[in-house]
Parts: structure tokens; C-alpha cells; sequence
């Protein structure tokens, strides 16, 4: 299946390798990431569990025919040579640390053909770069190396995964417009409790024929509808460094967009999907599937089908996808990653000042960095 379903699963939901919620025992887990059930596309990284995700994976698929799915995989965090950095994870292996320019393309292959042997696969449908620093975003010979993929049959695609955190608008739209006539598809966040930033770059997705594939679509966990004020959350959880009170202020708006949701028989993750879905270069959406604490939270299976259950076609408005992006409205809530007006000091892997490059291709999009891209004063 070389074409994305509309529908996907992460191999960081299931609490294994990402810290969400309750860790999944292995038959859970394996069940978790098979394909079916109107989910039919997969999607791994190499650097969870440090090819461990992959191996589950790629048990998860021995059973499955090829053509009945389809799989993606990320590589750009070198754990083979790079060390841990604490919280930060593992170096981009563009880190001038561990490589220079010319070796690349080499790692590049390297880091997909151990991915796929891990899983047991012959070829990616999508490969996606993953959370690049700035020189991935930039370097000729970074996608070079991701072309020579393609060429070579390990990937049927190439494409390109913001992140960790959100931001990184200004670098994405650079690299769509320098690159976009390789790259098929990208990958952003993209929620209703969360359109800022991700839809500053629909315009330059659409334009440059990018297909999207929206993540973080539950909000945390907020959309499966069983994260409550209150929540316990466990000492490692990644939502803990998220602002005191997300839950509360959330579960507010929420409940303004819930009337949608009845109107068209949707649950509020399945409401998530369909606002995603509603914007015409988002054709792929992965929520975070997790499984909460206690005795009495939803089982991780039931949200996996309502995940599957999400209308092939958005069934909302164009009135109601407004309204409901005016009601989540999060401009200004956080301070962004990538090049960023309020940057001061040395290039970070994952913070950098604004160039004159980037201050052209927000000219040419109708963004004002003072305004749309810095967090707002509380």
C-alpha cells in the first residue's frame, strides 16, 4: 500500500518507548501496532528503544501480507556513534561531532537499512527525517542522501518530521519550498486545542504539493476524553512539563466543541481527526494512543477503534472547522522551536535566530515573526 491511509499508529503510543500513560505488556503492544481495523497505516522510529520499536513492530507485521498496510520509518538521531544527552536524547547525525557533509547520505542508508532489517521489510513507504536540527532542514547533501533512498527502492517516499516540541514553522516552509519537488510529505502538530503554529504552513504544504500527516492529535490525551482534572499522572510522564492547569483550560473548550461532535456522531478524538482532515493538505492523522492509570480508565483497544472508526470523509462544515479553531485558538501559549525572532546567543540543536532567509520566507507567507511566533506575555 504505497499510498498513507487516513488513519495511523505511532509506535510511541503504548507507553513503551514514550512515556505516556501505563506501558503496555508485549502481547498488548504487538496487538496495538497491527495494521486492520481501519488502520492500516504503521509508523516507526529508529531511535525508540533504540531499534527496539522497530523490532516490535516487525513482529507485529510477520503476519500480515505487505500490500495490506503501509509502513513508515524515521531516522536522524544517531545512536549507533552519538551518546545520550539526558533529557535531550541522542544527536542528529548531521552533529559536525560525529560526521562530516560528505558522510551523510552513507549514514542515511546505513540508519534505514539496519531499520528495515529490524523489521523484518524490504522497503519503507515513507521515509521521514526526523527531527532534523538546522542543518537538515538546509543541506543539499542531506537531501541528497534522502533522494538516493528513493532511488535505491529502500523507501517509496521521503519526507520530513518536525520536532520534537512544536515550532519550527519558518524552517519547515525553507525546507518545502527548497526541497519540495523531492519531498512527499511532512509531518506536524495539528490538534483544535492546538492550531498555532502548525497552520501557519498549510498554505506552503498545499503549494508545494506536500501531503501532511498531522500528530498530537488527542492533545495529550485530552481528546480520548479520560484525561479529567486531577489526572494522576506517573513521575516520568512526558505531560508533566506541559503548563499547570492544560487540563483544566482544555477541558473547557472542549466542551464548546463538543455540540459538533454530537451534531455528526463523532466521538472527541474522532471530532480531532475530522477538524484535522478538514484542511486539504492533511490527508494522515496519528494520535498518541495511551493507556491511562486505574482500574476504571478507557481501555488503550477502545481507542484504538474509535481511531479507526474516524469518517473517510470530514463530515464537518467550513463554518464549523472555523468555529472550532476559534475555539482552540493557542496563539501565542508557548515559546516555539526552530528560528525564532526571540532567540539570543549560539545556534541550539533545536533553537536558532532568525536569518535573513527565514525573515524572506515569512515575508513571502504573510507572517510577521514579533507577532506570530513568539509566546505571549501572560
Amino acid at each position: 500500500m504505497a499510498d498513507l491511509s487516513q488513519t495511523a499508529i505511532g509506535t510511541w503510543g503504548g507507553g513503551r518507548f514514550m512515556k505516556f500513560g501505563e506501558p503496555l505488556g508485549d502481547e498488548r503492544l504487538q496487538a496495538l501496532f497491527t495494521p486492520g481495523g481501519g488502520v492500516d497505516t504503521v509508523i516507526s522510529a529508529d531511535t525508540y528503544g533504540q531499534g527496539e520499536a522497530d523490532r516490535v513492530l516487525g513482529r507485529a507485521l510477520a503476519a500480515r501480507e505487505r500490500e495490506s498496510y503501509s509502513l513508515v520509518g524515521a531516522v536522524g538521531h544517531d545512536f549507533y556513534e552519538g551518546e545520550r544527552e539526558g533529557a535531550k536524547g541522542f544527536p542528529r547525525f548531521t552533529d559536525p561531532r560525529l560526521r562530516a557533509e560528505q558522510d551523510y547520505a552513507a549514514y542515511l542508508q546505513a540508519a534505514t537499512e539496519k531499520s528495515l532489517e529490524r523489521l523484518g521489510q524490504d522497503d519503507l513507504d515513507l521515509l521521514l527525517l526526523h527531527n532534523p536540527d538546522r542543518t537538515g532542514y538546509t543541506n543539499e547533501s542531506v537531501w541528497d542522501g534522502m533522494s538516493a533512498i528513493k532511488e535505491q527502492g529502500l523507501a517509496r517516499q521521503i519526507g520530513v518530521a518536525p520536532g520534537p516540541a512544536n515550532g519550527f514553522t519558518l524552517d519547515l516552509i525553507e525546507c518545502l519550498e527548497r526541497f519540495g519537488e523531492r519531498i512527499d510529505w511532512a509531518m506536524i502538530i495539528l490538534n483544535p486545542l492546538e492550531p498555532w503554529p502548525g497552520r501557519l504552513v498549510l498554505d506552503a504544504a498545499e503549494r508545494n504539493d506536500v501531503r501532511l500527516i498531522a500528530r498530537v492529535v488527542d492533545y495529550g490525551g485530552l481528546f480520548h476524553d479520560d484525561v479529567l482534572p486531577g489526572h494522576p499522572f506517573a513521575e516520568h510522564d512526558h505531560r508533566m512539563f506541559r503548563p499547570e492547569g492544560w487540563i483544566d483550560a482544555g477541558r473547557e473548550r472542549m466542551e464548546a466543541m463538543r455540540p459538533h461532535a454530537e451534531r455528526h456522531g463523532l466521538t472527541m478524538l474522532q471530532l480531532a481527526c475530522a477538524w484535522d482532515l478538514a484542511h486539504a493538505p492533511v490527508h494522515c492523522v496519528a494520535p498518541s494512543l495511551i493507556q491511562e492509570p486505574g482500574p476504571d480508565a478507557k481501555p488503550i483497544e477502545a481507542k484504538r477503534a474509535e481511531l479507526g472508526g474516524v469518517p473517510r470523509s470530514s463530515p464537518l462544515s467550513a463554518d464549523e472547522v472555523e468555529e472550532i479553531g476559534r475555539i482552540g485558538d493557542n496563539a501565542g501559549s508557548m515559546a516555539l522551536k526552530g528560528a525564532s525572532p526571540d532567540h539570543d546567543g549560539e545556534p541550539r540543536p533545536d533553537r536558532w535566530p532568525l536569518t535573513p532567509d527565514l525573515e524572506g520566507v515569512a515575508s513571502r507567507w504573510g507572517i510577521e515573526p514579533g507577532r506570530d511566533l513568539v509566546k505571549t506575555p501572560s
